[in-house]
């Protein structure tokens, strides 16, 4: 290769295709959604935002999906951290699992969990007969949001885990720490905002989620309707004005999470002393 010759053209060309893919991929579409939510006058934009039906499913889709984000932050470090830390039979076959609901279509996952957890499931049909039903109600919900949740927060700790410094840890031993003193001073600093990136990014993930939630979820309005079935209902109804309309709701609380998400991966590469 002849010296200075590089793989990829310039700058200028690579630039110009990477806007040109951006305005024809996001743009154009999120354009189409806003141009569309404009048609509608300020009361008609706050009746389809702002009824007590569309109000009960954003209580519910935000708050079950902060519920699981918050369960995958616990189960996520504890898995993440078994696998970094541990050697046992199977380990590999047990980390390739975490990515099963990467690769798993969201409607097979809510069905899967469907006849596990309904009434006359394997498992439901164990728990319903005490009272405790975990399917067609917010409980099964906020168990299809934890299942596919999940692996955003192992995939973003399991690496801060692998690169810590172990020698920190024997150093509190050695002074006397105790293992709680260990975790809360020397390794919760330093997994701290790879935790909050992940929580950030399984909320994030849980809010759009649709396809493993339907199956499970009852959809009862007012009880058990996510925000996104609302939206796949108002177009069915051919309600195209409400549907964008809704569905600008959810794109504006989607842009502000990934600018969270932004900065919190932007902290923790500073905390670890990356390029910024």
């Amino acid at each position: 290769m002849a010296a200075g010759k590089k793989v990829l053209p310039g700058f200028q060309l690579t630039l110009g295709y990477t806007l040109f893919y951006l305005f024809l991929v996001v743009l154009i579409p999120l354009s189409a959604l806003l141009f569309k939510t404009f048609s509608l006058s300020w009361d008609q934009f706050w009746s389809a935002v702002a009824s007590p039906r569309v109000l009960a499913s954003y209580r519910l889709t935000f708050g079950a999906s902060l519920l699981a984000a918050s369960v995958n932050v616990v189960a996520g470090l504890l898995v993440a951290w078994v696998l970094v830390r541990y050697r046992f039979p199977g380990k590999k076959l047990v980390d390739a699992l975490v990515d099963l609901p990467f690769a798993l279509p969201t409607a097979v996952a809510g069905i899967s969990l469907s006849a596990l957890l309904a009434g006359n499931g394997w498992i439901g049909q164990y728990l319903e007969p005490h009272g405790i039903q975990l399917a067609f109600n917010p409980n099964g919900i906020v168990i299809a949001l934890i299942f596919i949740g999940l692996p955003f927060v192992v995939r973003t700790v399991q690496p801060v885990l692998e690169d810590a410094e172990k020698e920190l840890e024997e150093a509190a031993t050695c002074l006397g720490a105790t293992r709680w003193q260990t975790f809360r001073l020397v390794i919760l600093p330093s997994i701290g905002p790879a935790l909050l990136t992940g929580f950030a990014m399984a909320f994030a993930r849980a809010i759009g989620e649709y396809g493993s939630v339907i199956f499970i979820a009852g959809n009862v309005p007012m009880v058990s309707e996510i925000t996104p079935l609302i939206i796949i209902g108002k177009l069915e109804q051919y309600d195209y004005a409400g549907a964008t309309a809704v569905a600008s709701v959810m794109l504006l609380f989607a842009f502000v999470l990934l600018l969270v998400i932004n900065a919190l991966q932007s902290w923790q590469r500073r905390r670890s002393g990356a390029p910024a």
